[in-house]
């Protein structure tokens, strides 16, 4: 079992920035590829960015391509996603997942943390 645990939302204005984070713990967390996903109010729950074991690669949505970067410290079992120019339509919960499988797709993940509320005012 991984437990992840997202801390960081909170209320911000447009084009301001926003650092999430997400502490794991369990098993070891070098062994899991990483993610945010995020669901708005009434919409499913989409992909946002994900960054491999060795943090050698990662990819966005191209919704937040250039605005957000993922980032981890396996040392500190701990992923990042630094938001920056957020929009009001960046607002939503946003989930941090480890998987073994990892890619773009929910079922790639085996684990999720509750949430955080990110809301970007205009």
């Amino acid at each position: 079992q991984v437990q992840l645990v997202e801390s960081g939302g909170r209320l911000v204005q447009a084009g301001g920035s926003l650092r999430l984070s997400c502490a794991a713990s369990g098993r070891t967390f070098s062994n899991y590829a990483m993610a945010w996903f995020r669901q708005a109010p009434g919409k499913e729950r989409e992909f946002v960015a994900t960054i491999s074991r060795s943090a050698d690669y990662t990819d966005y949505a191209d919704s937040v391509k250039g605005r957000f970067a993922i980032s981890r410290d396996n040392a500190k079992n701990t992923v990042y996603l630094q938001m920056n120019s957020l929009k009001p339509e960046d607002t939503a919960v946003y989930y941090c997942a480890a998987g073994l499988r990892g890619g773009h797709r929910k079922n790639g993940y085996n684990y999720w943390g509750q949430g955080t509320q990110v809301t970007v005012s205009s």
